[in-house]
């Protein structure tokens, strides 16, 4: 099988170097050359120099061609070497490179599919708790309605977040970029959230200008938001505590933060807690984290361009904020008090940023 590709591959060459020689014996003639044995003896040496040369070749590329004509058993076939011209050595370095690109694709895709798998799993399992709970509400005579509303904003929230992530692997064909004003977006999204608020006694504190326009998705910005007042108010277990929501002005850019007065964060778990499902000490207390929330607020984060942070400090709180890069200010900006004082408000922020999970 071999030698069948081999000649095929090297049947235009023969026919050529065969075409060749009658040519050269053409001139020889015309030009008046007679001899005939000298003739046969140039077209037997000739063909016997060309059929050296090709079972030398057949003989280099013998293993080679064997490779190509066998039938590989797995994958990891495409990355034995067995050429030795230049171009049978480039070809090889040109399918191990498609072999890396095919296999950075599998694995993405292998833990595009684990991920979705394992977050479905875990929030079935969440959502039996607050199903369980509507349906002892419902066995009541006169069950109450503030509960029951309780359990299907927590429901509402699970299915959100259940949506964010199917939506994630084609978020460039969900987002639609526009100027957003950010204190009606924070206002929009503290109010959706107003209910968590009143049941858990934590109240919010906006302090934004409404003079800050930032570039954004307004739909998954909420979102990010939203899953910020979140962990605020889930992680903030004594009543009376306060999520202050600020902006300020750092070096043209505008910066968003979130600041809760709960337990804060372990130092040991800041360098892992944006890693998808970690949970960390936190999440075992609270018994509803999914190690989700923020990685996908993270995620949703990059792919709009904005840099996502956190500081925290375990039983002082935590804060997270968003950089909006490039943002659009009314009125000709702020004033440079303010830049000065906002500049060295955030620094601490600047120097010490990391990324966190629900």
């Amino acid at each position: 099988m071999s030698f069948k590709l081999f000649i095929r591959e090297h049947a235009a060459y023969v026919i050529f170097q065969f075409i060749m020689v009658l040519f050269i014996m053409l001139l020889y003639w015309l030009d008046g050359f007679r001899n005939i044995d000298t003739a046969v003896y140039s077209i037997v040496i000739s063909t016997l120099l060309i059929v050296s040369f090709l079972f030398g070749r057949y003989v280099k590329r013998y293993s080679y061609l064997n490779k190509i004509l066998s039938q590989p058993k797995e994958m990891e076939a495409a990355l034995q070497r067995n050429g030795k011209s230049p171009e049978q050595q480039q070809v090889e370095d040109y399918l191990q490179s498609l072999y890396r690109l095919y296999q950075n694709e599998v694995q993405t895709l292998y833990a595009n599919q684990k991920r979705q798998l394992q977050f479905m799993n875990q929030w079935v399992h969440q959502m039996k708790t607050p199903v369980s709970v509507a349906e002892l509400l419902l066995q009541e005579e006169s069950f109450d309605k503030k509960s029951m509303q309780e359990e299907l904003d927590r429901m509402k929230r699970g299915l959100d977040s259940v949506l964010m992530n199917a939506r994630l692997d084609t978020f460039e064909q969900d987002m639609q970029v526009e100027l957003v004003h950010l204190k009606s977006l924070v206002s929009e999204v503290v109010s959706d959230h107003k209910r968590l608020f009143i049941t858990n006694h934590v109240y919010p504190v906006i302090d934004i200008e409404r003079k800050y326009i930032i570039p954004t998705d307004a739909k998954w910005m909420k979102f990010v938001i939203g899953q910020f007042i979140t962990n605020a108010v889930k992680y903030t277990f004594e009543e009376g505590k306060k999520v202050q929501i600020r902006a300020t002005c750092q070096e043209g850019d505008v910066l968003l933060s979130v600041q809760d007065e709960g337990i804060g964060i372990p130092s040991t778990d800041l360098p892992r807690v944006m890693k998808a499902f970690f949970t960390g000490e936190n999440g075992r207390k609270s018994g509803e984290s999914t190690g989700m929330g923020l990685y996908l607020a993270n995620e949703i984060c990059y792919k709009l361009g904005h840099e996502l942070m956190i500081e925290s400090e375990k039983d002082k709180g935590t804060i997270v904020s968003i950089l909006f890069h490039n943002p659009e200010v009314k009125r000709g900006g702020v004033p440079e008090d303010d830049n000065l004082e906002n500049g060295r408000s955030n620094k601490s922020v600047r120097g010490e940023s990391h990324t966190s999970s629900d």
